[in-house]
């Protein structure tokens, strides 16, 4: 079950939050204080997957088995975190929080959405691929202190503005076709 981030307890989410970046990230994990800030932080959304079956209605830090957040800053959301607790993952957890960290966003209006992601974490890169992001550059050892480098990536909301594509609509032009549209646009842009 998918809840937001108004619908926990304020210390039960930062409590499940820390746990599964423990367990998930290791010595990139934030810390209690991040999470707090993150957390409290204008212009975010968070969703967190939940366990269906409890006692009570009390919600507990280990009934969380994922978490998944954006910042919106009036043109594009960008993807903050995901995390799903490693006994939960390869269930569509992941893929349940994407679709509603998305359809959000399209709420609010975003343009586009960004992340950035390890170049070594296949099952993510292949995760955001299948909603449709492409990659748009590469942060040099963006993660310490190992030092790997991440991913960059994007996925269009609306449609480009005159002039502009998507790297997808890109490559499936050749060079002469790119120039003939980028002269044909130039040439609209100038009227």
């Amino acid at each position: 079950m998918l809840v937001s981030l108004d619908e926990l307890d304020r210390e039960t989410a930062v409590a499940a939050v820390r746990a599964l970046e423990v367990e998930l990230f290791g010595s990139h994990a934030w810390s209690e204080a991040s999470i707090r800030q993150e957390l409290d932080a204008p212009a975010r959304m968070y969703v967190f997957n939940i366990t269906d079956t409890r006692d009570d209605d009390a919600i507990r830090p280990a009934d969380v088995r994922g978490f998944a957040g954006y910042w919106y800053d009036g043109d594009d959301a960008e993807i903050m975190d995901v995390g799903v607790g490693k006994a939960y993952q390869r269930q569509g957890i992941a893929a349940s929080m994407m679709t509603w960290l998305i359809d959000r966003a399209c709420e609010q209006g975003a343009r586009r959405i960004l992340l950035e992601v390890s170049v070594v974490n296949d099952p993510a890169i292949a995760l955001y691929r299948r909603f449709g992001f492409e990659n748009i550059g590469l942060r040099r050892r963006y993660y310490q202190p190992e030092g790997i480098d991440a991913h960059v990536m994007a996925l269009d909301l609306e449609p480009r503005i005159v002039g502009f594509q998507s790297a997808g609509e890109r490559r499936d032009t050749t060079d002469a076709e790119h120039k003939e549209q980028t002269t044909h646009t130039d040439h609209e842009e100038t009227r």
